[in-house]
């Protein structure tokens, strides 16, 4: 990477969906939640790119604001008002082939209940933007980029006076969020045996002209 890596973010293009996916799937190499999700087994690895694969292109492009910075590195998925509802019936039965391999089939169990669990403690009172994934490579974690990409989208739902939602399975991330205005609403587990997940929110700030 360059120090380009280090600017202002971009929203990516359908040209970028192959190092999005790249990008995340290697952020999210180790973490306590996929750990727990995906096939424990030689084929993880390309089982985690599958993953994100499938939910990048089957749901997010085209839908979702996917913010990275210039040279990659890294990237956020926001996810507007009118689609942070439920993946529907036709979306789940597209995504089944690429979340069954994920899983190794063995651990779609999983999988059904993390998404039941999530949709489950999402609210519902009012719209909100939906911070689906945010990541960033380990061997550029601590440069602030995570951050930058939060800053720049947080700056353009400020000024919609729109608020944002997430949910982070790690536990320091919690401090970090709350960092960046949101605050815990929900602490909650898929299934007992599953990693602590918690779900927080983040008014609109306003805006000085």
């Amino acid at each position: 990477m360059t120090e380009h890596a280090n600017n202002a973010p971009v929203e990516a293009t359908a040209a970028d969906m192959p190092a999005v996916v790249d990008d995340l799937a290697a952020a999210f190499a180790g973490d306590v939640l996929f750990d727990w999700l995906l096939r424990d087994d030689k084929r993880r690895d390309r089982a985690r790119r599958v993953f994100f694969d499938a939910l990048v292109r089957r749901v997010g492009l085209g839908t979702a604001c996917i913010e990275r910075p210039v040279d990659g590195g890294g990237a956020a998925i926001w996810l507007p008002p009118e689609a942070t509802d439920p993946i529907s019936l036709f979306r789940q039965i597209q995504l089944a082939p690429a979340m069954l391999y994920a899983t190794g089939g063995r651990r779609m169990a999983r999988l059904l209940a993390l998404q039941s669990a999530i949709d489950a403690q999402r609210p519902m009172h009012r719209p909100y933007a939906y911070l689906w994934f945010i990541g960033v490579r380990p061997e550029l974690q601590g440069r602030g980029i995570g951050s930058r990409m939060l800053d720049s989208a947080h700056a353009r739902l400020d000024n919609l006076g729109l608020p944002a939602f997430l949910e982070t399975q790690t536990e320091r991330n919690v401090t970090h969020f709350r960092n960046h205005g949101y605050e815990v609403t929900a602490q909650f587990l898929a299934r007992p045996d599953a990693p602590p997940m918690w779900g927080l929110w983040r008014e609109p700030q306003k805006t000085l002209f």
